[in-house]
């Protein structure tokens, strides 16, 4: 599962390899990185952490793609994406969420859903506090 960037979407800005930024990143549009940022990231739209980086940072995005290395918490109202050549030490809260084989998630995932918070499912059927409760024992 890749992102398909359409026609009209490019690149508005690129942190290359070799560069690094420590600090609050804000940005609108899609941002790569290919350097080191060691910080904070926000944007409602779409975050590629390239091969060559190194990021350390709480992100706060639309979608993310991963075939670089980050450590720290994601949250995507979108998607993120781990490529095979990606590495996320962190948490996870997004609806979807997809690895490729090679890829590594080494953290808590939340996926956002219909759900209400005190739901669980298991194989596509709700269970209560209760049955949880059991489910958790056996």
């Amino acid at each position: 599962m890749k992102f398909r960037l359409k026609s009209s979407d490019q690149v508005s800005g690129f942190l290359d390899k070799g560069t690094n930024v420590t600090g609050e990143l804000e940005f609108a549009g899609t941002l790569r990185i290919d350097g080191n940022f060691h910080g904070s990231i926000s944007t409602g739209d779409i975050l590629i952490i390239g091969e060559h980086a190194l990021v350390h940072a709480d992100i706060k995005v639309g979608e993310i793609e991963i075939h670089g290395q980050v450590n720290g918490r994601i949250e995507a109202k979108r998607r993120v994406e781990i490529t095979a050549s990606g590495r996320l030490r962190g948490d996870v809260h997004t609806p979807v969420l997809g690895v490729s084989p090679g890829g590594v998630l080494d953290g808590r995932i939340q996926m956002a859903g219909d759900h209400p918070a005190d739901e669980t499912t298991i194989a596509g059927r709700s269970l209560t506090p209760q049955q949880r409760t059991h489910q958790e024992r056996d």
